[in-house]
């Protein structure tokens, strides 16, 4: 289903790559629709030191978090391969940009509207894409025609949550947070033609990443599922579900408010998030598309979309959500995209 974003100013919490923008939008040259030609398109491809020597930390209001669940983004298209000659399935390259609306952090009842850009692409059957701040490759090469997908490849990711500004004065008074580089593994299954069609997709994958940059120095792990259908060869709908799981310093650097920070910030000492792991939020997403071209395989088509998420337990009781900001964390966002 959705996935979309980076490139051209990394929208949400970093400070400085300027052009690496993010949009966590919603479908965009999803594989289109039944009513020719067979289309087997692919409905998925998939929750925060400094960087290297030389790289400027990027700014926080230009680097989406990619705790956004892609699947609220892109849907991505697969187009047919028309040549039966051809093993693999054929090359494409899409390309989106528009707007995203989201809170100014995980947990933030304070909003803000970023630039966002989307890059995806397939070659000799190597699938790769952007969402956010995350790029991913998948190592399993996609043969022409195949019905169930198999992915599994890297990850890697920038996260910029609170690194940026921040305008409740009680969590600014916290202080800034550091990016964190976050690198992992993703594996999932796709399959082709489950209930309206020959050309619906369900799919399934797991996704973990650890902090290698000494911020949070934990790491994440999202399992999710989404299904998308074509609804003509114009038009594109997809939906998913998440469920983010933390580790403990995770909970820490994020949630958790010390003594000095309390004294800071007028909120109250705060310490469970960082106690245990535990599965802290759960997104729903919804997402649409419709090809100005009269065909979603190729040319520009409109993308928009919608997430609902909310934090749980220990995280939901941070003073930072509780007190200071919102458990339910709404994204909007929409744009157009060119497939080719």
């Amino acid at each position: 289903m959705p996935d979309l974003t980076i490139l051209v100013r990394m929208a949400h919490p970093l400070r400085s790559i300027p052009m690496l923008a993010t949009l966590a939008l919603a479908a965009v040259a999803p594989a289109a629709a039944a009513e020719e030609a067979p289309l087997p398109y692919e409905l998925t491809d998939g929750a925060d030191t400094g960087l290297a020597p030389g790289i400027e930390e990027p700014p926080a209001r230009y680097l989406q978090n990619n705790e956004l669940d892609e699947n609220i983004l892109l849907p991505p298209a697969r187009p047919q391969d028309d040549n039966p000659d051809r093993k693999w399935s054929r090359d494409y390259f899409a390309i989106a940009a528009g707007v995203l609306n989201t809170p100014q952090y995980n947990g933030s009842d304070d909003r803000r509207t970023l630039p966002a850009f989307y890059l995806r692409g397939r070659i000799s059957g190597f699938s790769f894409s952007t969402r956010g701040t995350n790029f991913q490759v998948d190592l399993i090469r996609q043969r022409r025609g195949q019905k169930t997908d198999f992915k599994f490849g890297p990850t890697i990711s920038l996260r910029g949550d609170r690194s940026g500004k921040v305008d409740d004065p009680q969590v600014a008074a916290l202080g800034k947070r550091k990016v964190a580089v976050e690198m992992g593994l993703y594996a999932g299954i796709t399959h082709t033609g489950v209930i309206t069609s020959e050309y619906d997709q369900i799919g399934f994958r797991l996704s973990a990443s650890k902090d290698i940059s000494g911020r949070h120095g934990s790491w994440t792990a999202s399992p999710t599922i989404d299904y998308g259908t074509p609804l003509s060869k114009r038009a594109y709908l997809g939906v998913s579900a998440s469920v983010n799981f933390y580790g403990k310093g995770f909970g820490r650097y994020y949630y958790d408010i010390d003594p000095a920070g309390s004294a800071a910030s007028g909120l109250p000492v705060y310490d469970a998030a960082g106690r245990k792991t535990t599965a802290g939020k759960y997104t729903l997403g919804i997402a649409g598309a419709y090809a100005l071209s009269g065909d979603l395989r190729k040319g520009f088509t409109l993308i928009g979309g919608a997430q609902y998420g909310r934090l749980l337990s220990r995280f939901a009781d941070s003073p930072i959500v509780k007190d200071a900001g919102s458990a339910d964390q709404w994204l909007f966002g929409g744009g157009l995209a060119y497939q080719f």
